[in-house]
């Protein structure tokens, strides 16, 4: 397997952005079309996203594609989703290779149908040579999931209070992050959400303290890499001292 390329960060450019993907639903509403229509849209939304992503030179994106709450929405929509996640996973292999997209999850596995995890580690395997932009699918993901599921490992091995003896909390903090989903992948230097609603949504709550936060009012179907370059000319202006002060 080829060594992944070691990631020299521009301070200038985020090297881990997460989108909360919101206005499917809405976007279809509007158009007076059914709820799956948007999804669709969605999708062609975020692989126009992802491409803007390679060539802007991002390393990490994360997307918010399924919550550990949408499973409250009807079980039509709930299945179409999971149906529709599975075929655009699979489908889009030659989209992975031509743009050297390495696939990973983060989410609660135990909590989606097996077909599902069977495409996801698929891709996740044929990738995982893939140098360029790594693409992080939360599938059934929640923030309080990830940070329990986290303290459900870490304490079956004991591996919190061998820690702690001795320990500073700084240390600690680093011993538990590698109990979450994707350890090596660092924290998202800015978080979008679109739609207009300005909440996280319990959307990357461990790795998202210091985060920058940019919100749209444009319905997710409608993004383009013009939105993304918006949000990416926000971020750059914005003066970040992580509770530091600004000499």
């Amino acid at each position: 397997m080829e060594a992944r390329k070691k990631q020299f960060p521009n301070p200038s450019i985020p090297q881990h952005v997460g989108i909360i993907m919101d206005g499917n639903g809405r976007w279809a509403n509007f158009r007076k079309m059914p709820r799956t229509s948007g999804h669709l849209e969605g999708l062609k939304a975020a692989k126009r996203i992802i491409r803007a992503a390679v060539v802007r030179n991002i390393s990490f994106l994360t997307l918010y594609a399924f919550s550990t709450e949408n499973w409250k929405r009807s079980e039509q929509e709930v299945s179409f989703l999971m149906g529709l996640i599975s075929t655009y996973i699979k489908k889009e292999y030659p989209f992975y290779r031509e743009q050297n997209i390495r696939i990973l999850h983060t989410g609660d596995r135990s909590g989606l149908p097996e077909k599902v995890t069977n495409v996801i580690d698929e891709a996740a395997a044929y990738t995982a040579s893939h140098t360029g932009l790594t693409v992080c699918l939360a599938i059934n993901y929640g923030g309080r999931n990830e940070i329990v599921r986290g303290m459900e490992k870490a304490f079956k091995l004991h591996a919190i209070a061998d820690s702690a003896a001795g320990s500073d909390r700084h240390a600690l903090e680093n011993s538990f992050r590698n109990f979450l989903d994707n350890p090596d992948i660092p924290d998202p230097d800015l978080i979008i959400r679109t739609a207009g609603e300005k909440r996280l949504s319990n959307f990357l709550l461990w790795q998202s303290a210091y985060s920058e936060l940019f919100f749209s009012d444009k319905l997710w179907p409608d993004w383009k890499a013009g939105d993304l370059d918006n949000a990416l000319v926000d971020f750059r202006n914005r003066k970040r001292n992580y509770g530091g002060i600004d000499n």
